[in-house]
């Protein structure tokens, strides 16, 4: 089972990824959005954190979109 959750980060990180594009965003626009730091954003978008809800929370506010948005498809 520990072998699933880099895959699960690195899909999250996409999704933030895909969604934080969308929008034009850079990483730094990103980061400021929500009160992180931008090499945050950035290790998050690579699958390298297992972020707080509270930190999914406020990267959903700043995307636009509902913290179900990014977790949609992950399992």
């Amino acid at each position: 089972m520990k072998q699933s959750k880099p895959k699960q980060l690195k899909a999250f990180g996409q999704a933030v990824r895909v969604n934080r594009l969308q929008l034009g965003m850079s990483q730094e626009d990103l980061a400021h959005a929500c009160s992180l730091d931008r090499t945050y954003i950035g290790s998050v978008e690579r699958g390298e954190r297992n972020i707080s809800l509270a930190n999914i929370i406020r990267l959903a506010k700043a995307l636009d979109i509902t913290p179900a948005a990014l977790l949609e498809g992950i399992e």
